[in-house]
């Protein structure tokens, strides 16, 4: 009786890059939910929870930089499997699929705001409404999916052995084992 084999599933080359942009509605409605000028429940500090405190402003961005590099991070785990068919496609996808993933994060938690947060009078700053005030931030998903791919990467060639994994490691050459 012969034993089945399971071939890898393959999925759509465009499923990298569609992935991360649907994750960043979810991730841009944790930005409003957690950061200051927001629902604020990260400090839940009233005199971070308005807008017109420019202290708020760097807090914000910084929330948004912070869901921006876990994602990324996250998204650098999955791209560098080994068992990917065809790996550099998958990674020029996902890192586009990264960077559509931050600007629809960023206008998720715009809507966000605009639909559940009470209207406030931007007039005399367009910071004071919930907002993205620092667009290189922007940036940091796909850039963390970059620096998590080359990590991964580098500490997988750097623990395989050049024999194929079947002599004795270099430590127990050095022990005398």
């Amino acid at each position: 009786m012969m034993k089945a084999t399971r071939r890898p599933r393959r999925r759509p080359p465009w499923a990298m890059l569609a992935l991360p942009a649907a994750a960043g509605i979810p991730l841009g409605i944790l930005w409003w939910l957690l950061a200051p000028g927001g629902l604020n429940l990260i400090t839940r500090n009233p005199a971070l929870g308005a807008g017109t405190n420019p202290d708020v402003w760097l807090p914000r961005d910084l929330t948004l930089a912070g869901l921006l590099v876990f994602a990324g991070c996250l998204l650098g785990v999955f791209l560098a499997d080994q068992k990917r068919a065809n790996p550099r496609a998958d990674l020029a996808a996902g890192l586009v699929g990264a960077l559509c993933g931050a600007v629809v994060a960023w206008q998720a938690g715009l809507l966000a705001a605009q639909v559940w947060a009470p209207a406030v009078d931007a007039s005399a700053n367009a910071s004071i409404a919930f907002s993205l005030r620092a667009w290189p931030v922007l940036l940091l998903w796909p850039a963390a999916t970059a620096a998590s791919v080359f990590v991964l990467e580098l500490l997988n060639l750097l623990g395989s052995r050049p024999d194929g994994g079947t002599g004795p490691s270099r430590h127990a050459a050095a022990e005398g084992r």
